[in-house]
């Protein structure tokens, strides 16, 4: 039969695989090439062609790709644990710059316990052992958890709305991942373990050279902020989707939204404190899309006007370039997320001169139209703050001019610790997508597949223009809320439901549903706060109320 792979045809034996096109196209490197997408679909390179669609190449240089390797390394990390440790709890907790942090319980997490793993993943990387997809009924599914003590995903089946459950084996140890695998740990020889703080960090290929794995990093404002949102989810007593699921069950979620919102006004009045004592004017606020920044700015807004301080307040989104100004990224496309797609010059020249104390007439931008619509003056009080929010803040660029002691920089994200299970974390990027589909759709009237279309350019505008300046900040804030699942379930999911399957973008949206598939609905939105950052994304924003 005639198959088609990456726009090439290639004659194949009926009922080929996947598998069989890669190695005959590509010989020399079939390893290369991780899984293939077809219209919208992803699917295994054990999956039989397809003769009438063109497959395109899923590699580590994209997203997708990248995932399907680390789901694949995180299988042989779990099996080399097992390996050292049978008996030991392992929880994969967050993710860090081109790694994922880890723990198990009850053990040393030094050198020697990380070399020791490394050296079993190893193994099992040169045994070059099959992942096998198997499919088990969900009753069959809880028998074998219960069996080995993994009450996590127990309780988490309780939760799945459908009979049959698919699960990958490797060996004897079977493992359930949310998205396609590589047919074999040979697929995966690229990896480092280190210890890194309470826990040990496994490294993944580094994306400039992917032959070799990334550097550890230190990021000590990153990890301290995640690791008192870890300590947040301890005392919520909210780990995993089913500790969530639960709450729902016994009427305790109205309590536990009240306990996160507190936690978020605690630390925002912490904040305030911070920059008061700082001595500091110019308050720079950025952050990743999604990650709640303009409610953020409103609220330390008002823990400052308790201290008798009165800011204004400044939008880096007013200073959009018009849309036909956009600089075009490698492909050709307006690349909005790069700092010059905003007027730094005006931006730098209009904080000089409001630090200074004098008035200037700010633009004001249509997101509509794409274009300025006119413009507004913004007038400093002398002695009070000025605070300024936009992705951008903290790059030095524009504000280069002015001293160090004079800013305080806050570097804002939606950094969840709410894993799906003990071996399955949910992805910051993807609740922060999930914010952005909903607000999109409610408040910008952006079709989903347009949001999910353009987060690759914003993810790549965060890695090069934003991730890079978080260290930098004065403090860090965690604007995630553990209960937001629950919530954005009833406007996303069936958003989602409707991206059909020859969408480019089915793979993205199929992966946010799967992991709502577990997450229980209730109706509790009327005690989420007027000014909860999640109101930013659902809508009855106090903030944004006409004035009477």
């Amino acid at each position: 039969m005639q198959v088609q792979l990456d726009h090439q045809f290639i004659s194949l034996p009926d009922g080929a695989r996947y598998l069989d096109a890669v190695e005959s196209l590509y010989p020399k490197d079939p390893r290369q090439v991780f899984a293939v997408r077809v219209k919208g679909r992803t699917l295994p390179l054990n999956a039989p062609c397809e003769p009438e669609a063109d497959a395109l190449s899923i590699r580590l240089d994209g997203e997708e790709g990248r995932r399907i390797y680390e789901r694949s390394l995180r299988f042989v990390l779990l099996a080399a644990i097992q390996r050292i440790a049978p008996a030991a709890k392992v929880r994969i907790e967050n993710s860090t710059w081109q790694g994922i942090y880890f723990s198990v319980e009850g053990h040393k997490h030094d050198e020697a316990m990380a070399a020791h793993i490394e050296e079993n993943m190893r193994d099992l990387v040169d045994a070059d052992l099959p992942f096998e997809k198997t499919v088990l009924t969900r009753k069959d599914a809880i028998a074998y958890y219960e069996s080995i003590g993994q009450t996590d995903k127990v309780r988490l089946l309780t939760y799945r709305p459908y009979e049959h459950f698919s699960v990958y084996r490797l060996g004897d140890m079977r493992e359930y991942f949310y998205g396609e695998m590589a047919p074999s740990t040979g697929y995966v020889p690229v990896f480092a373990v280190h210890p890194s703080g309470a826990g040990l960090e496994l490294m993944l290929p580094d994306s400039e050279r992917p032959d070799r794995p990334a550097e550890q990093h230190r990021l000590p404002r990153l990890y301290s902020t995640f690791a008192e949102t870890t300590r947040w989810a301890q005392i919520l007593k909210c780990q995993n989707l089913a500790d969530l699921n639960e709450m729902i069950e016994k009427k305790g979620l109205r309590e536990f939204i009240r306990v996160n919102e507190a936690l978020h006004e605690k630390s925002i009045s912490e904040i305030a404190d911070q920059f008061v004592k700082s001595g500091a004017r110019l308050i720079l606020i950025a952050g990743p899309s999604s990650s709640g920044k303009t409610t953020f700015a409103h609220r330390l807004t008002i823990q400052l006007k308790v201290r008798g301080l009165t800011p204004i307040k400044v939008s880096m989104d007013d200073y959009y370039r018009d849309h036909s100004e956009t600089p075009l990224d490698e492909n050709g496309e307006p690349d909005y997320e790069r700092v010059d797609a905003l007027d730094t010059a005006l931006l730098s020249e209009h904080l000089a001169r409001l630090l200074k104390d004098e008035t200037v007439d700010a633009p004001t931008f249509d997101f509509v139209t794409g274009t300025r619509s006119g413009v507004h003056p913004v007038v400093p009080l002398p002695g009070h703050p000025i605070l300024v929010e936009g992705i951008h803040a903290l790059n030095d660029v524009l504000t280069h001019d002015i001293p160090r002691n004079e800013k305080f920089l806050i570097y804002i994200s939606a950094l969840t610790t709410l894993n799906i299970d003990d071996h399955n974390r949910i992805r910051t990027t993807d609740m922060r997508l999930l914010r952005r589909i909903v607000r999109d759709h409610l408040f910008r009237g952006t079709d989903p597949y347009v949001t999910l279309s353009m987060w690759d350019s914003v993810r790549r505008g965060e890695r090069n223009y934003i991730l890079p300046y978080q260290e930098s900040a004065d403090v860090m804030f965690n604007s995630t809320l553990l209960y937001e699942p629950v919530i954005l379930k009833k406007y996303g999911y069936p958003l989602l439901r409707d991206i059909s399957p020859d969408n480019p973008n089915y793979t993205r949206a199929h992966r946010l549903l799967k992991f709502l598939n577990y997450v229980s609905t209730a109706d509790v939105e009327d005690e989420i706060p007027v000014n909860s950052i999640l109101r930013e994304f659902i809508g009855g924003c106090c903030f944004y109320r006409e004035v009477d």
